[in-house]
C-alpha cells in the first residue's frame, strides 16, 4: 500500500510539472497575437500553474517517505505483541504449575473410585413355584413387605403330617404309661404270691417234721410190734405226702419269685419305653415346627429397607432353594472404594478429610472421611492372583482399596447415588497434622 501511494503521488507530481509548461507556451503565443497586456496576463497565470505543479511534486515525494517509514514500523509492533504474548504464557503456566504443586504437596487424589453398597440376595429357603410376584424393577422396599409368594399346599401337607406323627406318638406314650401301671400291679400281686407261698411253706415244714417224728415212733413201734403194719405205713404215707407238699410250695415259691422278676423286668422296659416314648413326642414337636418354619418361607420378605433390582422370576416359574432370584439395594450403606496407588498410601490416614466428586453430580461436593484400608491389594484377591515367584517379573505398581464413608448424612443428594458410581477423592492430608 505504501508503494503504491508514492507511484500515485510522482505520478502526480509529474503531471503537475507539465502543466506550468504548457501553460506558459499558451500564454506567449496568445501574447504575440492579441498583444503584450493580455500575453503579460496568460504568462504570470502560467507561472502560477508551474508553482503548483511543483508543489504537487513535493507532496509526492512526502507520500513516498511516509509509506517507506509505514512498512519498517509493521515489523516492530509485530515482535512486541509476540513477546507479550510469550511472557503471558510463561505466568500462567508457572502459576499453575505452582499451585498443583502446593496442592499435591497437601492432598492426594485418584479417579479410581467407585460407589458401594451392601446388595442383599434374595434366596428361597424351599423349592416350589411361584404363584405370585408383588415387586417389579427397581421398586423400593421396606423391611418386611412381601417380594414373592410360593406355592405352598405341600408345605400345609407336611404341617398336618407331622401333627398327626405327633399325636400317635402322644398315644405310644399313653400306652406306655399303661403298660407301665400294669406291669407295677403284677409286681405287687406276685409278690403278695411269694408271701403266701412263704407262709404256706413255713405250715408245709412244720406238717413234715410233725410226720417225720409220727413215723420214727412208728418206726419204733412197728419192730417191737407194738402197732401194726398199716399204722406203720400210714405214718410213712403222711410223712412222704408232707415232703411232697412242701417241696411244691417250693416250687411255687420259686415259680412266683421268677415271675415278679419278669414282671420287673418288663415294668422297667415300660418305664424305657415311656422315655422313648416322650422323646418321640419332643421330636414330632420338632418336626412340626420345621414344617411350619418351611411353610413361613413360602413368603419370601425384603430383609432390609432398599431397592429391587431387575427382577427376574416369574409367576409360574419352579425356583430351587438357594438359588438366586434378584437382589435389593441397601439404602442404609453407602461408602466408596478408592484405589490409591502403593505410593500414595504413606501420608494417608484413618479420619482424614476427603472431598468427593461424583461425575453424576460434578457440580457438588460431597464430604467424607477415610474408614479403613483393606488387608490386601485388589490382585490378591483376584480369582488368578500373580505369582511373582514364577516366570519374568515385571514390576506393576499395585492399588489397594481404601473404604471412604460419607460424613454428611443428610445430604439429599447422598440418596441419589448408585452403587458402581464413577468418582473421584480428594484426600486432605492436612486434617490430621501432616
Amino acid at each position: 500500500m505504501a508503494e503504491e501511494k508514492q507511484e500515485n503521488g510522482g505520478s502526480q507530481g509529474g503531471n503537475g510539472s507539465g502543466q506550468p509548461q504548457q501553460g506558459g507556451q499558451t500564454g506567449q503565443s496568445q501574447g504575440s497575437q492579441e498583444g503584450q497586456n493580455n500575453g503579460g496576463a496568460q504568462g504570470q497565470q502560467g507561472g502560477n500553474g508551474g508553482q503548483q505543479g511543483g508543489s504537487g511534486g513535493t507532496q509526492s515525494n512526502n507520500g513516498g517517505q511516509q509509506g517507506a517509514s509505514g512498512d519498517k514500523q509493521e515489523p516492530k509492533k509485530r515482535s512486541k505483541v509476540f513477546v507479550i504474548v510469550m511472557v503471558l504464557l510463561v505466568v500462567v503456566g508457572a502459576i499453575f504449575g505452582i499451585s498443583k504443586w502446593i496442592h499435591g504437596k497437601h492432598h492426594e487424589e485418584t479417579d479410581d473410585a467407585q460407589i458401594s453398597a451392601n446388595i442383599s440376595p434374595i434366596i428361597p429357603r424351599v423349592s416350589g413355584y411361584i404363584s405370585e410376584v408383588r415387586v417389579t424393577d427397581n421398586q423400593p422396599v421396606k423391611k418386611g413387605d412381601t417380594l414373592l409368594i410360593l406355592d405352598d399346599r405341600d408345605l400345609k401337607l407336611k404341617v398336618e403330617q407331622a401333627e398327626a406323627a405327633l399325636a400317635t406318638a402322644e398315644g405310644n406314650l399313653e400306652q406306655a404309661k399303661a403298660s407301665t401301671n400294669a406291669a407295677k400291679t403284677n409286681i405287687k400281686t406276685t409278690q403278695v404270691s411269694i408271701a403266701t407261698a412263704q407262709a404256706q411253706i413255713e405250715a408245709a415244714r412244720v406238717n413234715v417234721w410233725r410226720a417225720t417224728q409220727d413215723y420214727n415212733r412208728y418206726a419204733n413201734l412197728v419192730i417191737d410190734h407194738s402197732i401194726t403194719q398199716q399204722q406203720y405205713e400210714q405214718a410213712l404215707a403222711a410223712k412222704e405226702t408232707a415232703e411232697k407238699q412242701l417241696q411244691v410250695l417250693e416250687n411255687q415259691k420259686e415259680q412266683a419269685a421268677q415271675q415278679t422278676h419278669y414282671v420287673s423286668s418288663q415294668s422297667n422296659a415300660t418305664s424305657t419305653s415311656i422315655k422313648i416314648a416322650e422323646a418321640t413326642i419332643q421330636q414330632r414337636k420338632v418336626d412340626i415346627d420345621d414344617a411350619k418354619l418351611n411353610l413361613s418361607y413360602a413368603v419370601i420378605t425384603a430383609p432390609a429397607d432398599g431397592r429391587v433390582s431387575k427382577v427376574n422370576a416369574q409367576v409360574g416359574q419352579f425356583v430351587t432353594a438357594g438359588s438366586s432370584l434378584f437382589s435389593v439395594v441397601l439404602d442404609s450403606s453407602l461408602w466408596v472404594v478408592a484405589n490409591f496407588k502403593e505410593t500414595q498410601l504413606d501420608r494417608i490416614r484413618v479420619g482424614q478429610r476427603v472431598v468427593i466428586h461424583a461425575d453424576a453430580f460434578s457440580g457438588h461436593d460431597f464430604e467424607g472421611t477415610v474408614g479403613s484400608f483393606s488387608p490386601a491389594t485388589g490382585a490378591q484377591f483376584s480369582l488368578l492372583p500373580p505369582d511373582n515367584a514364577t516366570g519374568n517379573f515385571v514390576k506393576v505398581v499395585q492399588r489397594l482399596p481404601v473404604k471412604i464413608q460419607f460424613s454428611n448424612r443428610q445430604d439429599s443428594l447422598v440418596q441419589a447415588l448408585r452403587p458402581g458410581m464413577n468418582v473421584n477423592v480428594d484426600v486432605h492430608l492436612r486434617a490430621n497434622g501432616d
